[in-house]
């Protein structure tokens, strides 16, 4: 029966190997301390951050998450360790909350390897903290116990970290924030709140949904806004769908919901994972399965109010899926592993062990043993790889043409809708325990930030493998394709694409927009092209912003495109100066808001010119890709997945008729 704890309560922990799972609706930071038997740390080897995740005994994430799991292995714990305290933190400087008393309450759960919830607790009445301890694991009398702490810092890392006596906290707190702001730079966001019952319906049995469930309240709580982060850094608050379908939240919305929780009424400490309420839309039935076998997968098993919302749900509930299963396998594995070098340490340092041939069957029993729990551990993961991929099969044929790839036959019946999509694909990710299991990568859109193609040959192995001319024209392509999507998704002349191409490198490429007469004015060249492009939108991003701030939207110029606005820039930082590039970094910080979104086409490696000015820009923008890479994280356990990017199959005119489609559009529409 699971312990529901409050702060001060203690409670027995009846086995040694646990999971810590943090559920906090915005990303936090999560890390461990070791303490001996007076509390005190000995040195930075006794904590666990995403700088430094790996302890004898103890493992923590990588990053700052929404979700997280640590691994813990009482038994494995340094010589002298009596006490293992879980912190967390909200990132600094990552655009999301800066207290906790602005999201909802954290929830934390100790549970067995299995998933069995062995304690909770939910940490509230946090207003101005920004870091907290949120429990413990100590020892008493040869066992080990777990209380709620909730000790709440407004002094942040650096103060929580002082208080667990460390030496020089504010340098390490630097360098765990480093490693947090690294990590920003590689993860994929997670998706906008589910409804209120927090996870998808799952008809099928033997789900590898591995996410612990509870008791519902005594009463359901009204949806919060819960922080979501963009695809790379900065975090955006958004709320849940209530209304509308198909409709996504726009940039105006977004921002009052990100005001909200620090500016409104009271904040409900009811954490979202724990509310439960009715869908606002029940999904399709599925067919009946045959006794003790899995349902069959449903296209759309999941809640929305549209179809293509409980599309976009079922998406984010397949990668979810096939993140903690694999995170499942490899914590058993590990354990496996772990295990069997423990039993080969004690057979060996046995001395009896060291006549005949006792030591050489202590080996084989410990690798015997090793190997079960590794056949037991693959034969789950194969259960519940083969139920998501069943799930796909049936899931790819039913996407609209926004979630599909360019060899999905929907393409070719294509007609530009009249309202923008949830989302758009951008590629496909994967993992090496079943490569061929693609789950599509949606970006909400309007876009939250910008994107970058990396055509840099030091990336990745495929990268640097191919001819650089070769590989820059490969992303200038890709660039035109993600480009060609978004005109494809969004209403006629609704969205406009400008081009700034310095040396005029980029005709080859460019020529299906430009043929098709899509672009918003001719590819700008020079230096002169890129003030002028730049100059434009900057006067934009400068107008729309006043006129949202002071509630006068009337007031803008007649001769202003209120549309949405696309800068592919290829090259960078070829043809730019001083100005121009502060102008780009203005855009990439200020224009997602208003509308303006940056797609760039570039070789990180040689604007290192600029020196760390370019930083933040870089930070700011999805990088994606024209080859495969494993350079994306996902949200809850951090996993490197290889991203694919989206190709056009061999001989196809698909894009053409995508452009051509568009043009078309626009004519109809006197635009």
């Amino acid at each position: 029966m699971t312990a529901e704890l409050v702060r001060g309560q203690n409670h027995t922990l009846p086995q040694t190997r646990l999971e810590i799972r943090v559920s906090a609706g915005t990303p936090v930071v999560a890390g461990a301390t070791l303490g001996d038997e007076r509390g005190t740390v000995r040195g930075i080897e006794w904590i666990a951050h995403p700088g430094s995740p790996q302890l004898p005994g103890l493992e923590v994430s990588q990053q700052a998450a929404a979700d997280h799991r640590l691994a813990v292995d009482l038994e494995a714990l340094p010589a002298g360790a009596h006490r293992v305290t879980v912190l967390l933190a909200l990132p600094v400087g990552a655009g999301g909350p800066v207290r906790f008393g602005a999201v909802p309450a954290p929830f934390v759960a100790v549970t067995g390897l299995d998933g069995t919830e062995i304690a909770t607790f939910t940490l509230t009445d946090l207003d101005a903290e920004s870091a907290v301890s949120a429990l413990e694991l100590y020892r008493r009398q040869d066992a080990w116990k777990v209380r709620a702490v909730g000790q709440g810092y407004a002094g942040g890392l650096a103060e929580m970290l002082a208080d667990q006596g460390v030496t020089d906290p504010a340098a390490l707190a630097g360098s765990i924030q480093e490693a947090v702001t690294r990590g920003l730079a590689r993860s994929v966001a997670p998706p906008p709140p589910r409804t209120p019952e927090a996870d998808r319906v799952r008809h099928a049995t033997g789900s590898a949904d591995h996410r612990p469930t509870a008791p519902p309240p005594a009463a359901p709580e009204p949806p919060e806004p819960l922080a979501d982060p963009a695809t790379t850094g900065p975090a955006h608050t958004t709320q849940p769908h209530t209304a509308q379908p198909h409709t996504a939240p726009g940039p105006a919305a977004a921002g009052a919901s990100a005001a909200g929780p620090s500016t409104g009424g009271p904040i409900n400490y009811a954490h979202p994972r724990r509310q439960h309420a009715a869908p606002p839309s029940p999904p399709p039935a599925a067919p009946p399965a045959q006794p003790g076998q899995p349902a069959q997968p449903v296209a759309g098993d999941a809640t929305g109010w549209s179809m293509d919302e409980r599309l976009y749900n079922q998406i984010w509930g397949m990668f979810e899926d096939l993140a903690r299963a694999v995170a499942a396998y490899r914590s058993a594995v590990d354990f496996a592993e772990s295990r069997m070098d423990q039993e080969l340490d004690r057979a060996l340092s046995d001395p009896r062990n060291r006549i005949g041939g006792a030591g050489d069957r202590a080996r084989e029993a410990a690798r015997a043993k090793r190997d079960e729990l590794a056949s037991r551990a693959r034969e789950a993961l194969d259960r519940d790889l083969a139920q998501l991929a069943a799930e796909a099969a049936v899931v790819e044929p039913a996407l609209p043409a926004a979630y599909a790839g360019w060899g999905n036959p929907v393409w070719h019946a294509h007609r530009i809708p009249m309202e923008i999509p949830m989302a758009l694909r951008i590629g496909d990710l994967h993992l090496p325990e079943r490569t061929d299991l693609r789950i599509p990568l949606l970006v909400r859109l309007p876009l939250e930030r910008g994107m970058w193609v990396d055509s840099g040959r030091t990336t990745s192995e495929a990268a640097a493998l191919m001819d650089t001319d070769r590989l820059r024209r490969l992303a200038m392509e890709t660039a035109v394709a993600h480009a060609a999507r978004l005109l494809a998704v969004y209403p006629p002349g609704e969205f406009a694409v400008h081009v700034i191409d310095p040396a005029g490198s980029a005709a080859g490429p460019l020529a299906p927009l430009v043929e098709a007469g899509v672009l918003a004015g001719p590819p700008a060249a020079g230096p002169g092209g890129v003030a002028s492009v730049l100059a434009h939108l900057t006067r934009r991003v400068d107008l729309v912003q006043m006129a949202v701030r002071a509630r006068a939207a009337d007031s803008l110029p007649p001769d202003l495109d209120t549309g949405e606005q696309l800068l592919v820039v290829n090259d960078f930082p070829h043809g730019f100066d001083d100005r121009a590039v502060t102008q780009l970094r203005y855009l990439a910080d200020e224009g997602p808001a208003v509308g303006v979104h940056l797609l760039m086409v570039a070789d990180r490696e040689e604007a290192s010119a600029y020196g760390p000015v370019l930083d933040p820009l870089w930070r700011s923008l999805l990088r994606i890709t024209p080859v495969a890479d494993s350079h994306l994280a996902d949200p809850w356990v951090g996993h490197a997945w290889t991203y694919e990017p989206l190709t056009i199959p061999p001989g196809s005119r698909v894009l053409e008729q995508v452009l051509a489609a568009v043009a078309a559009a626009r004519r109809a529409a006197g635009r």
